[in-house]
């Protein structure tokens, strides 16, 4: 399925049912979704997160240390296909 066509909040909902606790928050362009990852996270389940997040825009891993990592996901929302598309700078 193309990230497009994938909602922030599947992604997280799919996140939360590995057990994983997950933070949505919504900007003006984007939805990011954060997973914490726990040490104790199986092979398993770090697959089958890592495929759901492959569903988003962008996705990585920050590892602070190997108790403090999170997952995190970034999804585009839709762009405007008429109107102001470039801001107020944009020339037609």
């Amino acid at each position: 399925m193309p990230a497009s066509e994938v909602s922030a909040e599947a992604i997280a909902a799919r996140l939360s049912a590995l057990g994983l606790p997950t933070r949505v928050e919504e900007h003006d362009r984007y939805t990011s979704i954060e997973a914490e990852a726990p040490e104790s996270l199986s092979a398993e389940s770090w697959r089958e997160a890592l495929e759901v997040v492959a569903e988003a825009h962008r996705f990585g891993l920050l590892a602070i240390s190997l108790n403090d990592r999170t997952l995190w996901a970034v999804v585009r929302k839709a762009v405007p296909t008429t109107g102001d598309v470039g801001g107020p700078s944009h020339q037609r």
